[in-house]
């Protein structure tokens, strides 16, 4: 980081970049300027995460449960993304609306998940969170998100949801005015966090939900990370589905800080409109409508300020759906044992 002559923030720059056996590869590459005229304005350019909600903001090395949720797993692959992002926020000392900040951001969409722009529709996003807050024994902090954007349709046919003799069904819409409109991707979030201002035996109290329309495929309603085609390299059409899901992670400290016992609840409804035997193929509904909760504990353990080490328990439920192999829970329960270094 670069300072100013007076201690304030200049410019900010990030490099990050993951090495396994199949090679190394960029995670973050950004940077920051600050405007200190006026002291409000914050451009950030380059690779770096999205600013919606919050479990996205959080980086593993400070992240308790192994992986984020579903939900965000499935909405945005990789939280980091390649754009650009302007943040408001007074920054002098007085400022009445310090603790307030919001942020706007212009990003592709697909994220590391795809090797590139694959169309010319861009994520338009806005947050607008408040700075954690003390009051008596507590901390708050929270905000509302949203993400407007989409995916450009290469076919004039698209997929919805329709209410057919008072029946949801999945409905093909052939119409030659599809050809490059924009199937859309709108997310409207909210997220607060709580916590005890105790060190020792400190509680923390993280929810987040979000809702909205969501376009996937046929068989997934999984963020594109390019344009779906099939084993032929035909192009296939969009699904477009409304969706929901949340989360709430609960997290104690065991009397040491280097102790954490970790408990979360997450779902993820694809499609809201229809539920349990209501969703067959005979609909024109796959797996990809198909809500799954999940149920986590764990137990976290810091050997030093950069070790750490996670026994993680994920208990996943399906709802039972007159789609095969989905007719009844699945056996797909995760056991995660990972340490951690970090610097």
């Amino acid at each position: 980081m670069m300072l100013t002559d007076d201690g304030s923030p200049s410019t900010y720059f990030v490099l990050q970049f993951d090495g396994t056996e199949q090679g190394v590869a960029i995670r973050d590459f950004w940077g920051r300027y600050y405007e200190n005229e006026w002291k409000i304005l914050a451009v950030t350019l380059g690779l770096s995460g999205r600013p919606f909600g919050n479990e996205l903001q959080l980086s593993s090395s400070v992240r308790e449960a192994p992986e984020r949720g579903r939900m965000s797993q499935i909405l945005m692959k990789t939280e980091r993304d390649l754009g650009v992002t302007f943040t408001l926020n007074p920054r002098w000392k007085d400022a009445r609306l310090k603790n307030f900040v919001f942020d706007f951001g212009i990003y592709n969409g697909q994220g590391l998940a795809g090797s590139g722009e694959f169309d010319n529709s861009k994520d338009f996003i806005f947050r607008l969170s408040h700075k954690t807050y003390a009051f008596n024994k507590f901390t708050i902090a929270g905000g509302i998100s949203t993400i407007q954007g989409g995916l450009n349709h290469r076919l004039p046919v698209s997929y919805k949801m329709d209410r057919i003799n008072n029946q949801w069904r999945m409905m093909k819409d052939s119409s030659v005015t599809t050809l490059n409109k924009v199937a859309p991707r709108r997310y409207y979030g909210a997220d607060i966090q709580l916590a005890t201002k105790t060190k020792s035996w400190k509680s923390e109290l993280r929810a987040e939900v979000v809702s909205g329309l969501q376009t996937g495929t046929s068989t997934t309603s999984t963020t594109p990370g390019s344009y779906p085609v099939d084993s032929k390299s035909v192009a296939l059409p969009y699904y477009t589905r409304t969706f929901n899901g949340a989360y709430l992670t609960f997290v104690q400290t065991l009397n040491s800080t280097n102790n954490q016992l970790i408990l979360k609840y997450d779902w993820y409804d694809p499609n809201s409109k229809v539920k349990g035997l209501d969703i067959s193929s005979a609909q024109g509904l796959s797996p990809a409508d198909v809500r799954f909760d999940t149920f986590g504990f764990g137990f976290l353990h810091h050997f030093n300020p950069h070790f750490k080490a996670v026994l993680y328990y994920d208990i996943i439920k399906n709802e039972s759906t007159q789609i095969q192999d989905y007719t009844a829970d699945r056996k797909d329960n995760v056991l995660t044992l990972r340490t951690q270094f970090y610097f």
